[in-house]
């Protein structure tokens, strides 16, 4: 599951239309995670506590495999192909914009214009992204494993 995330989220990058399939997949992995336990382990309980911490370990394999796969690809995007420019200038234009919405001294601009800052900045983002993927995840196993409990 993870392995088909990662890459649906490096081709998104590139190819627009498999952003859907991606957010799509991210979504339903756990959904999917849950079939295929519960066909390998047919007499396994299950129930919306197992669903939900499958759930949290499908979430976290994920959103580590999409931010390997994306430091990758924006290792290679950077200093192989030479194509970030126009995201640096996008990052610099909102950092601009915010700046010019709340103005600051010259020291703090000259600490928010440099690389840590920005790449504070990306880090935070992806902590963001990271917690709503668990989450997500973890919705998505516990409704889940709630549907698929054998009720007698």
């Amino acid at each position: 599951m993870a392995l088909v995330a990662g890459a649906l989220s490096v081709a998104s990058t590139r190819i627009p239309g498999f952003s859907f399939v991606s957010w799509l997949w991210t979504v339903s992995a756990s959904v999917v995670a849950l079939s295929i336990y519960q066909r390998r382990r047919p007499q396994a309980r299950m129930d919306a506590g197992v669903g939900a911490r499958i759930g949290v370990l499908v979430g976290l394999t994920l959103i580590a495999s999409i931010g390997v796969s994306m430091a990758i690809a924006g290792l290679v995007a950077r200093f192989g192909l030479h194509n970030m420019g126009a995201f640096d200038a996008e990052l610099h234009a909102q950092i601009e914009k915010a700046a010019a919405a709340n103005p600051q001294s010259a020291e703090i601009m000259r600490y928010i214009n440099s690389p840590e800052f920005k790449a504070g900045i990306m880090l935070a983002g992806f902590s963001m992204l990271a917690g709503l993927v668990v989450f997500m995840s973890t919705i998505g196993g516990a409704i889940g494993g709630l549907l698929r409990t054998r009720r007698s």
